[in-house]
């Protein structure tokens, strides 16, 4: 319904909203469907935010899934199976191989025999594993920094409670 030429008048004589990187979008009333528009913004909102994740994870020396991968190995009371963090992380567990063998390669985990059963492998969180998590907790808060720097204090807790409200739904997936 809108033209990618900002110039262009969209059948209500009304010219089509722009974002503020000066991108053209349908206005919730001209498409018709508030939540698609919705659904649309959060995911630009999520490429943006993986965009600056991985520019400030480059220094660390690992990507996001990686990362994600060891803050979550950190939360295991005891080393994991693999098929343990597959279904942490949700992903199947030829994910979890891929991602384990570059932090090997790197030094942030090791894989070791469990002691009560030799045939299980365990994934144990190093000490460079742990210094890299040290990295990544600062890494983590400027990304967060970046992508939140145009919202106030109160503008942060809303959006913070909106989230909250669609990630603790109990009756999704």
């Amino acid at each position: 319904m809108t033209s990618p030429d900002a110039r262009t008048v969209a059948a209500d004589g009304h010219a089509p909203a722009q974002d503020t990187g000066g991108h053209t979008r349908a206005r919730a009333s001209d498409a018709g469907d508030a939540d698609g528009l919705l659904a649309e913004q959060l995911l630009r909102l999520t490429r943006r935010l993986h965009r600056i994740q991985k520019r400030h994870l480059e220094p660390v020396g690992i990507t996001p899934a990686q990362s994600r991968l060891l803050r979550t190995l950190a939360h295991f009371d005891a080393p994991p199976r693999m098929a343990d963090l597959a279904q942490r992380l949700e992903v199947v567990p030829r994910a979890v191989t891929t991602l384990v063998d570059g932090l090997e390669g790197a030094d942030c985990v090791r894989r070791a025999p469990d002691p009560a059963n030799r045939r299980v492998i365990r994934i144990e969180l190093t000490d460079e594993g742990r210094k890299v998590l040290g990295s990544l907790r600062s890494a983590r808060r400027a990304a967060a920094e970046d992508i939140l720097a145009p919202l106030t204090a109160g503008q942060r807790s809303a959006l913070g409670g909106l989230l909250s409200a669609l990630l603790d739904d109990p009756g999704r997936c």
